[in-house]
């Protein structure tokens, strides 16, 4: 199957992606938000397929840089939705390779941190994952 994906499309996937490594950035603000923006940022940027090719083009993404971490989720959860929506209706395996290019993103961007990664950065993976699955928080 082939995607087609309209400048639009190609915005809400690359809001989502990077959005989602940007929320978990914020979620550890009293951390290390560089490393986690770093390894989630380099995951994305191993994407493949058509996901990878619309990752990797080099474009402003919009309303990543809120004033707070609700402003920005209130941008990338709906995006995260949006994306998995239109992928499937496409191409369900790229709508698979989306979700798992976020999912390890969020692993990378996670383990950017010497042991556990605390309860507000669980807690913001959990909601990115729960939007990747429809269910926006």
């Amino acid at each position: 199957m082939s995607v087609t994906l309209t400048v639009q499309d190609k915005n809400t996937l690359r809001t989502a992606a990077y959005g989602a490594v940007s929320l978990l950035a914020a979620a550890d603000a009293a951390g290390s938000p560089h490393k986690v923006a770093t390894h989630g940022s380099i995951a994305l940027a191993s994407a493949t397929g058509p996901v990878g090719y619309v990752l990797a083009e080099k474009s402003k993404i919009e309303k990543l840089n809120g004033k707070s971490v609700a402003e920005i989720a209130d941008h990338v959860l709906p995006a995260l939705t949006a994306a998995i929506d239109l992928l499937k209706k496409q191409d369900p395996a790229e709508a698979d390779n989306f979700r798992s290019t976020v999912t390890v993103a969020i692993e990378a961007a996670t383990r950017a941190h010497k042991g556990e990664p605390g309860p507000a950065m669980a807690d913001m993976a959990r909601k990115i994952t729960g939007a990747l699955d429809g269910e926006i928080a």
